[in-house]
């Protein structure tokens, strides 16, 4: 421990800090620690914070948490790219020391003798604060301390505008004693980083015909249709040269025909290696073409970062030291038992780990200048970790706005030791969490390392096609699409998914006729035309993540209770713009589902009692709802409500009197403030409205309790004369009428 006062447990702080935190330009980033003090006297927090420039941001003071915990809250916003610092700093406040004692002293009946020594004391502290306010607010200052001191004044007279400075001396406190924490630091991207929707398409499939390869120029045509979707990313395997020697035929065959065009992931042939082009898709001209087209779009090309060879590369012949010899003398090639991959050989990174790193930083510095900023890297779980540790280091360096997203279908261990160490997203194991439960567990658990793993939910890959796609016919593919772009910022989905494509290879959880190993041209116009495409829905899904902001987030997923564990209820809510979107969803695919929710009011913004209209975004039709509300899914018609919160309009006529706050008494004034009290505007004594279900099945009826008045410093001055004059009254509340009964309460 260094300093006056306890400084613990303070988050974001990735492995004790050896790591940096992770964030998005203007993200709401939560600082939290835990600080406390001996005594009753009170404790303030703020948090100090700085820019990649070196240069402080605005004082930025932290509110206590829930009490008696001695936890600490503020939340920055990080507004540029890179390394980001931040410490905890906690002080002794003698303001709401003397706020606290005053207050507590006059609501007992003492006068100004009783009172002198903290008179004399509050007059101290307004003298240190003149110079601490903004000059505007100093007058203010200045007339509280004369006033204060003037002992010719009434005692309420005196001490009234020194209370009245409760929030601008929260906002600028006189702070003594003060202890500095540990620095931290929190990396910041641009904010794809957090928020992106993915599109994965084999050029080489756009546009092919008679066994000949689509080009760049052919896959272009492809790009209105993805971006009309609304995606932002498209993501292609990996472009380059395809080696000859031992390649795979159709659907992994071992011996290929001589048409087979071999996968893309066997990497190098005589024509170049992973800094070339496959020649069959065009020059380097014609790839730059087709990056810029698809910026003209919206789209951000993601290329794919295998660090993998066919027995073909020139890496083999210019470097077999980077490779693994057994002992009859032969290159390992790739295993996965039972599975074999004699195409590809795995570079062994302990060989000459200097040369190896320097040439795929070579590789990938070569992409960035050719447009690329972002990389999908397979599967780096098999390759070093203090590898991609510096490597993307290396490369930020050059370029921060470079994005690495880890395909990794590993231990839980790996996957976010991958994102600690630099790897931007993470591919996960949503597309095997198969039920509401299942889900809602592992989304808890990505929000804990929210700090350091950002996930991207696929529904499917080349090499994934889950049996509940291949079995869940095309009310499924909605359902997985609902999951995956609204429980994550970022989701993606390998093309296909719009035409229901689900056969699979006998026994295995992968596509037959697999596109990894064939082309595959498809007739994606057709397919709409004929209504037999989910692009218009997938489309509604973009938009509807496009227009809500809490969508773009992750740290606000919320989950609420329902009584059918066939369906998961879920909202994200955005504090700064009031943006709310709640969702539904179905996990069956045949049969209609009904739930009663019991919903978190505060996590949507809302007061347990209160009502408003949610907009399904999904069929248009609107609903009054409140905490409890019943839903009824039909997986044919639409598997899931997607409902945006429209909040109701304040009322334009006064209040009646009886919702004022209520008078302060001795009891209101806490006991003690080492846990600070921050201003906050008085909320009123309320009983919740009851709220009832929809009649189609049972009534659940929210149970009414009673919300207590909130004291801050801000309400201790305004309610000070009234106590004086009535200390032993109690609070009062007014009655709230029942909400009246809504025929649209069913969905």
């Amino acid at each position: 421990m260094t300093g006056r006062f306890p400084i613990e447990d303070v988050s974001p702080v990735v492995s004790c800090g050896r790591y940096p935190a992770k964030a998005v330009v203007d993200e709401p980033v939560p600082v939290s620690a835990r600080a406390y003090r001996e005594g009753h006297d009170a404790l303030g927090c703020n948090v100090v914070w700085a820019g990649p420039d070196g240069a402080r941001r605005p004082f930025t003071r932290m509110r206590p948490g829930e009490p008696g915990q001695d936890r600490w809250h503020a939340t920055i916003a990080p507004d540029a790219v890179g390394s980001w610092t931040f410490s905890v700093e906690a002080f002794q406040d003698p303001y709401l020391t003397w706020q606290n004692a005053v207050t507590k002293k006059i609501a007992a009946g003492q006068g100004p003798e009783d009172l002198a020594n903290d008179l004399a004391e509050g007059a101290r502290v307004l003298a240190a604060a003149r110079g601490l306010v903004p000059a505007a607010d100093r007058p203010r200052v200045a007339d509280a301390l004369t006033a204060l001191v003037d002992t010719d004044l009434p005692l309420a007279q005196r001490v009234d505008p020194a209370l009245a400075l409760a929030d601008l001396l929260w906002e600028h406190p006189v702070r003594e004693l003060v202890t500095v924490g540990d620095t931290y630091s929190i990396w910041v991207d641009r904010k794809r980083a957090l928020y992106s929707a993915w599109y994965e398409f084999f050029p080489r499939s756009e546009g092919a015909a008679g066994g000949r390869s689509g080009t760049f120029a052919t896959a272009t045509e492809r790009l209105p249709g993805v971006a009309a979707m609304g995606f932002d990313v498209l993501y292609l395997p990996p472009i380059h040269p395809i080696g000859r020697v031992n390649r795979k035929g159709r659907n992994n065959a071992l011996t290929a025909g001589p048409t087979d065009v071999g996968s893309p992931w066997a990497i190098g042939a005589a024509e170049g290696g992973h800094d070339t082009i496959h020649p069959d898709l065009g020059t380097p001209a014609d790839f730059r073409a087709f990056v810029q087209a698809a910026a003209a779009q919206g789209l951000e090309v993601a290329m794919d970062l295998a660090l993998q060879c066919a027995p073909d590369h020139p890496w083999v012949t210019e470097h077999p030291e980077w490779f693994t010899t057994r002992a009859d003398g032969s290159i390992a090639y790739a295993e996965n038992p039972p599975k074999k991959y004699q195409d590809i050989y795995p570079v062994n990174f302990d060989n000459d780990p200097e040369g190896i790193r320097a040439e795929v930083l070579r590789v990938v510095l070569h992409w960035v200048g050719e447009g690329i900023r972002i990389f999908r890297v397979d599967n780096p779980h098999t390759k070093p970790f203090d590898f991609w540790h510096r490597l993307i280091a290396e490369v930020k360096a050059v370029d921060p706005d470079v994005l690495f997203l880890a395909e990794a279908f590993t231990r839980p261990a790996i996957m976010h030791g991958l994102g600690k160490i630099g790897f931007t997203q993470s591919y996960t194991y949503f597309t095997w969490r198969t039920t509401a439960a299942e889900m809602r567990a592992y989304c808890e658990e990505l929000i804990e390392a929210a700090d350091y793993m950002r996930p991207n939910f696929w529904p499917n890959t080349p090499d994934i096609l889950h049996e509940s796609l291949q079995h869940g016919g095309p009310p499924m593919f909605k359902i997985r699409a609902v999951l995956a772009a609204l429980l994550s910022p970022s989701w993606g989905l390998y093309a296909g998914y719009e035409l229901f494509e689900h056969v699979a290879r006998p026994g295995a959880e992968e596509y037959l006729d697999n596109e990894k190993y064939e082309l595959r041209p498809r007739d994606w116009a057709g397919a709409e035309a004929q209504g037999r495409s989910l692009a218009p829905f997938l489309t509604i899904l973009n938009r509807v993540r496009r227009d809500n902001p809490a969508l773009h987030q992750l740290r606000n997923l919320r989950f609420h209770e329902i009584d059918n564990p066939a369906l998961l209820c879920w909202s994200k809510h955005d504090p700064e713009t009031g943006n709310t979107v709640i969702v539904i969803c179905s996990f069956d695919p045949r049969i209609v589902q009904w739930g009663n929710t019991t919903l978190d009011m505060p996590a949507l913004g809302f007061d347990w009692h209160e009502r408003f209209t949610v907009h399904d975004e999904l069929t248009g039709t609107s609903y009054d709802w409140g905490q409890r509300n019943a839903v009824r899914l039909d997986p044919y018609l639409q598997p899931a409500h997607v409902l945006t919160v429209r909040r109701p309009t304040p009322p334009t006529e006064p209040q009646p009197a009886g919702a004022e706050p209520a008078d302060l008494t001795v009891a209101d004034v806490p006991d003690d403030l080492s846990g600070g009290t921050a201003p906050t505007t008085p909320a009123t004594t309320t009983t919740p409205a009851t709220a009832t279900a929809a009649a189609t099945t049972p009534a659940a009826t929210a149970p009414a309790t009673t919300r207590p008045a909130t004291t801050t410093p801000a309400t201790v001055a305004s309610r000070l004369s009234a106590a004086r004059s009535a200390a032993a009254r109690s609070s009062r509340s007014a009655p709230t009428a029942p909400a009246p009964k809504d025929d649209r309460w069913t969905s």
